[in-house]
């Protein structure tokens, strides 16, 4: 399985509601004990086992690039991707993994579709929504920070993604969905 945090590169963007796809991986690879190392392309990795930890180093928009490099690199088929991701549309804690579809207006989503010309990869989308935050223009409110009373929340969240993409690495989607959706 080839998982592929979405998120913006350098320290402006760390923290940003719109890295959540990175936090989710920095911690995946933390806890197994990997560390990150360039790969042959516009991304980052790290291997564990049939795993593979990816973060673009691209800017979000633009990703689509690395994930097809990474792809190609490997001979691995589409089938074999989940990306990882902040979705405005949810409210923060809640978790939706996803077997395809279209990008529901999210650009990095978008730009991954183009490049890959299929949208039949695997989803886990990270809901970002804060109550009482203004939400629009989205481009500001995913580029901004979440509020430190969120931070309890958000680990909560990390959390629950690792337990249920590890449960997605021995069980199909379906069962994963309704389990964790």
């Amino acid at each position: 399985m080839i998982l592929v945090g979405l998120g913006n590169p350098g320290a402006k963007y760390s923290s940003t509601k719109h890295n959540f796809g990175y936090w989710v991986i920095d911690s995946m690879i933390e806890k197994s004990s990997l560390k990150l190392k360039a790969g042959k392309g516009d991304y980052l990795h790290a291997k564990d086992g049939e795993s593979l930890f990816v973060k673009p180093t691209s800017y979000m928009n633009n990703s689509g690039l690395a994930i097809k490099q990474v792809l190609d690199y490997y001979k691995a088929p589409i089938e074999d991707l989940i990306v990882i991701y902040d979705d405005i549309d949810l409210p923060l804690g809640t978790i939706r993994f996803k077997d395809k579809g279209g990008p529901a207006g999210h650009r990095g989503i978008e730009n991954i579709i183009y490049q890959l010309r299929s949208e039949s990869f695997l989803r886990l989308r990270l809901g970002i929504a804060v109550e009482g935050l203004r939400m629009r223009p989205s481009e500001n409110y995913v580029l901004s920070p979440f509020p430190k009373e969120c931070n309890e929340e958000i680990d909560l969240v990390i959390n629950k993604s690792i337990v249920g993409l590890d449960y997605l690495l021995n069980n199909d989607i379906t069962k994963t969905m309704n389990k964790f959706n």
